[in-house]
């Protein structure tokens, strides 16, 4: 048989196999993941009794197309705005992962007997969870929408950026062996440049492009459209020496911000599965039983250091970076495991001859058996929270409430802190794109367009009536590159921007604030000198008083023209336009949902738009008859009935078949009544509506408010308009209390409905 039909015979043994034990797995409503695993180990060499896959290399190439689609599909769900939310808590949580369980590595690995630099490795491989395993479990689990999904994802990506800076600073201790931070800061910095780059040109680019094709875009075109990018991405990320699953992400990211994110996501999920069943099934292939009977030991104690490590680090950075106790601990049981991180660190240490080849084996099976229990322990999660509620000391419980209160209730930031937060990212997000011009245009524009209109051995090519010299040359590419770069020189040096609010304020606040902010306009203008000055320095070679005055000219040109009527603010417009364009989109359709939920952010709440099947037992039936509070925990805050739209219902109002009810409630309360409101999928179209002016507001009462000292049943605020979500007292937070609740001064209360009716029970 030749090799293109081993392949498809591959193929075929893969999927039959897996088709066939996933089916048993979901009979048993066990995850998928595992059936995956299994039906790899069944077609493997090692197990022998069915037959075998005849090209491991082919599976293995097609199992990293799998790598980089379920990164892809990842970062469509989880865009930049997302990471930038639950930023602090990712980094803090990454970086307590890392810190943790490398000193874990270090201390074990010599407890193994390994070597100095094998520890150092350990460390490195039990630092990493996977993020494909996750998303998976994930996925077969339904958890995506869970409040603590956008943390572990979160704190994924992190680790996954961190890899990268890992396996460069692993590489030089390997050669060197000792750690050299110069190469650390460079990769660092490496990273960080070509991120940003990257987003700043694909929020640029994309969205319009996309925006000017939507009317002749089908599915089957922008299918092959997203899946190019895709892969263009993942060539650009591996040339410049970034793993292939790091740009399927980024591009991933990208695209969540514009307004075909949903539908590339529909159009992805069934190749995504098709080739994440393949990465799955190469996994289990890897599993060798000898490997595990012959090093048995070191196996079950890794497997237990990273199943009792990464929990207990990941939930006490959760924890510390401010996150409630059920948050933390689901987030710490979703993490233990090992995957394709540890795989590249140990293949890189076996690579460069500085660990035994037995290791990489051994690393396999860690992370087969901590994929293996990743859906129990995800499982498992609830009931170790309720468990630790009950069991630890109170006074330890209202610190750690106390702790997750103060960082939701955070005071917004001050002026300054404002002004020096959108003044540092103008800098760098200008900066970058001024090195990236300046390096394209010495590295490849000059040298193209020398070689192109230069004849052989330095000879003048005459093109038409003009003899091209080098001056001429050089002269043409700087005047071109100067142009190129001056929107981003302006941008950089001139214009105000979107901090130009804080900067009025604190100049007329006090006379002392105008010598720093004097300081930071003169920052800001010398900066865009020194890359004016640069890119003549990289064409040509000028004496230190000719540097000198185009320094001095450079930055009096950008001084005066700050009240030019010359301006290149159409940039940061297209580009805010873009990046805003999906969210402001969603504002329009749901005005309500998109504001409250804002609001959330950080919160046990979740808000839901759930379609009312025809088979629901509640048809017909008025809201008091329908035990929404009292048997599923939900509020319903807006009833949407065709282009009706009933907000704050009154206990009259009937359900009728299709109404779209806002719930608001916790996850598994709104999972709960969901189930009995859609006892089937309806096929109808989401309804839009207009704008309208509920919204959810959150007040902090005083010994003056007009609900301080009343029980809630005297309150009367439905008849009002207005509905009461919850409320928190002393670092708890309290839903849906009894009607005999007494509200009292220092509550925090969160209300929907009309502002001013919310701020008469409140002020």
């Amino acid at each position: 048989m030749n090799d293109s039909l081993n392949l498809v015979s591959d193929l075929a043994l893969i999927f039959i196999s897996a088709g066939v034990i996933t089916l048993i797995f979901k009979w048993l409503k066990q995850p998928l993941i595992l059936g995956y695993i299994i039906a790899g180990f069944l077609v493997s060499p090692h197990f022998g009794l069915f037959p075998d896959i005849t090209s491991t290399v082919a599976v293995e190439q097609w199992s990293q197309i799998g790598i980089i689609f379920l990164l892809f599909a990842m970062g469509l769900e989880f865009s930049f705005k997302k990471l930038m939310k639950v930023g602090s808590t990712a980094l803090i949580t990454a970086v307590t992962i890392l810190i943790g369980m490398f000193a874990t590595g270090l201390i074990f690995g010599k407890v193994l007997h390994w070597t100095n630099i094998e520890a150092i490795f350990l460390g490195g491989i039990l630092s990493m969870s996977s993020t494909t395993i996750i998303i998976k479990a994930f996925d077969d689990l339904g958890l995506r929408r869970q409040p603590f999904a956008n943390v572990v994802f979160g704190t994924l990506i992190v680790q996954d950026l961190m890899a990268v800076l890992l396996m460069v600073l692993l590489s030089t201790f390997s050669v060197s062996r000792h750690f050299a931070g110069e190469q650390m800061i460079m990769g660092l910095l490496k990273l960080a440049f070509f991120l940003i780059l990257w987003f700043l040109v694909g929020i640029y680019v994309i969205p319009s492009f996309l925006r000017r094709a939507h009317n002749i875009l089908n599915d089957e075109v922008l299918l092959v459209i997203s899946v190019g990018m895709c892969f263009g991405m993942v060539a650009i990320a591996s040339y410049v020496g970034f793993s292939s699953a790091l740009g399927a992400f980024v591009m991933g990211s990208i695209l969540a911000e514009t307004i075909e994110s949903e539908r590339i996501d529909r159009l992805i999920v069934p190749i995504k599965n098709i080739f994440g069943a393949i990465f799955f099934v190469s996994v289990g292939m890897m599993v060798d039983p000898s490997i595990l009977i012959l090093y048995w030991k070191p196996v079950l104690i890794l497997t237990a250091l990273v199943i009792v490590g990464i929990t207990f680090f990941a939930s006490s950075g959760a924890l510390i970076s401010g996150q409630p106790l059920s948050i933390a601990i689901r987030c710490g049981f979703s993490m233990p495991q090992i995957g394709e991180f540890a795989f590249i660190i140990a293949s890189l240490g076996i690579s460069m001859g500085v660990m035994r080849s037995y290791i990489y084996p051994i690393v396999v099976a860690v992370s087969v058996i901590t994929t293996f229990t990743t859906p129990y322990f995800i499982r498992l999660a609830p009931s170790a929270s309720d468990y630790l509620h009950k069991h630890l000391p109170k006074r330890f419980l209202d610190r750690i409430n106390a702790n997750a209160a103060a960082s939701r209730n955070a005071p917004s930031t001050s002026d300054w802190k404002s002004l020096t937060r959108k003044y540092a990212v103008r800098v760098i997000l200008y900066s970058v794109m001024l090195i990236a011009i300046t390096y394209a245009s010495g590295k490849y524009f000059l040298p193209y367009t020398m070689e192109y209109l230069m004849g052989e051995n330095g000879i003048l090519l005459k093109n038409g009536p003009v003899y091209f010299s080098p001056v001429v040359i050089k002269w043409g590419c700087l005047l071109l590159t100067l142009a190129a770069m001056s929107p981003f020189l302006y941008g950089l040096a001139v214009n105000k921007g979107n901090f130009s609010s804080e900067y009025q304020k604190l100049w007329c606040g006090s006379r002392s604030n105008r010598g720093i902010l004097i300081a930071l306009i003169m920052l800001r203008t010398i900066i865009a000198v020194g890359f004016f000055v640069a890119i003549f320095l990289l064409y040509f070679k000028i004496t230190w008083w000719i540097t000198f005055i185009l320094a001095f000219a450079a930055a009096v040109f950008f001084l005066i023209s700050r009240g030019s009527i010359l301006k290149f603010e159409f940039l940061e417009r297209r580009f805010r336009q873009n990046f805003n364009e999906k969210e402001e989109l969603e504002r329009r359709r749901r005005p309500i949902t998109t504001s409250v939920r804002s609001k959330l952010t950080g919160h046990d709440i979740q808000l839901h738009n759930i379609t009312v099947s025809p088979n629901s037992k509640y048809i017909g039936k008025t809201l008091r008859e329908i035990p929404f509070r009292s048997k599923y925990g939900v509020n319903i805050a807006k009833i949407v009935r065709g282009h009706k739209i009933i907000n704050i219902p009154p206990a009259e109002e009937h359900i009728y078949p299709y109404d779209t009810i806002l719930a608001i409630g916790t996850q598994s309360q709104i999972d709960a009544f969901e189930c009995v409101m859609e006892a089937e999928s309806s096929a109808r179209p989401e309804q839009t509506s207009p704008a309208n002016d509920v919204s959810l507001e959150s007040y902090t009462l005083s010994e003056r408010s007009y609900l301080t000292g009343k029980p809630l049943k005297k309150a009367d605020m439905r008849n009002s308009g207005v509905m009461l979500i919850g409320l928190e007292r002393d670092g708890r937070s309290i839903m849906n209390p009894s009607p005999d609740f007494i509200f009292l001064s220092g509550d925090t209360v969160w209300l929907v409905g009309e502002h001013t009716a919310c701020e008469w029970y409140c002020k």
